[in-house]
């Protein structure tokens, strides 16, 4: 083979919004396998906005991306070469590649995709991968919705939001999605499914407080901060919070101070946070489950799809400010 591997390295730590100047395209040759390893071809990467974290040289659920090194993320691929006897060329597989064109992995790292009759192969790093599984942990999980209470979810248009509220709604919530814009949320509504879907450009507080009179039973968490505020006061006693993740606060250097809590005693709130790491067997159920759904015509999703590496760091970096519509994938 004479085709060279391209990969996004980090180059410099930001301090606050990641930009160009981070990350660094090189071109090396394309790596060797050795025994019971395969060489993939990635053919789609995941953008998430946990990779913001990777970026920090700070204590965190999982290690920070070292400089110089590739970029953390998920990829799906097909194998080119192997010597891996559970792999044949031309399987597709999934796993935590980096942002590279290649990669040399042990058999042990990488899952053939299973594949499901009219889902193509990138849903498996949206509705069928993490941010699906994400969220039916987050909801059946630690959420524990019951039949007509109230739902809300943030980012209720990405990848994990869109498909937390359509479980959700299938355990009988009336369900609430919070989204950035007209257009984001007459996709939650119409396409989606859910009951209500609020601009958080808005004034939310009385959004919120028309769309759900009788307050929020499960607040599903993943943007944090002017959103978080409104919600918080408008939970009903023995509510609960899953706490995914808090975007808002990804690119803000220190921290903002966090809402008053006195609340959560008085009502008797239950607040998770969680990682899915931390779930291994859900995977199995959710792709089964999700599978299920999608076969069926129960469930519905979108990608934002950027073209070739080269653009990821600029697709990453609208990411974290909110300018997805979907679930990003790059098309290497």
């Amino acid at each position: 083979m004479t085709e060279q591997n391209r990969r996004i390295l980090l180059k410099a730590r930001p301090t606050g919004r990641p930009g160009p100047e981070h990350f660094e395209l090189a071109e090396t040759p394309l790596p060797e396998i050795g025994k019971n390893e395969v060489l993939v071809r990635h053919r789609f990467l995941s953008l998430d906005p946990y990779m913001r974290g990777r970026m920090d040289d700070s204590a965190s659920y999982s290690a920070p991306v070292k400089l110089g090194e590739v970029m953390e993320g998920e990829c799906v691929g097909e194998v080119v070469e192997s010597r891996n006897p559970a792999f044949s060329p031309g399987d597709w597989v999934g796993g935590a590649r980096g942002w590279q064109l290649y990669s040399a992995a042990p058999g042990h790292t990488v899952q053939k995709l299973p594949g499901v009759e009219g889902v193509p192969p990138s849903a498996y790093l949206g509705v069928l991968g993490m941010p699906g599984t994400t969220a039916w942990v987050g909801v059946t999980e630690i959420g524990q919705p019951r039949p007509g209470e109230t739902f809300v979810v943030a980012a209720a248009s990405g990848a994990v939001g869109g498909v937390a509220g359509q479980i959700a709604k299938a355990m009988g919530c009336r369900v609430v999605g919070i989204a950035g814009g007209a257009e984001k949320c007459r996709y939650v509504t119409e396409e989606l499914g859910f009951d209500a879907c609020l601009d958080h450009r808005g004034d939310l507080g009385a959004q919120l407080d028309e769309a759900c009179p009788g307050g929020i039973d499960v607040y599903f968490e993943n943007v944090g901060g002017a959103v978080q505020e409104a919600v918080f006061p408008r939970m009903r006693d023995f509510g609960r919070i899953a706490f995914c993740g808090m975007v808002a606060g990804y690119n803000v250097r220190p921290l903002p101070p966090g809402p008053n809590l006195t609340s959560v005693v008085r009502k008797r709130l239950r607040l998770q946070g969680f990682i899915v790491s931390d779930h291994p067997r859900a995977w199995a159920t959710w792709r089964e489950r999700g599978a299920a759904w999608i076969r069926a015509g129960k469930l519905r999703w979108k990608e934002d799809v950027a073209e070739g590496l080269e653009n990821a760091p600029d697709a990453f970096i609208g990411l974290l400010e909110g300018k997805n519509f979907g679930k990003l994938v790059v098309k290497l």
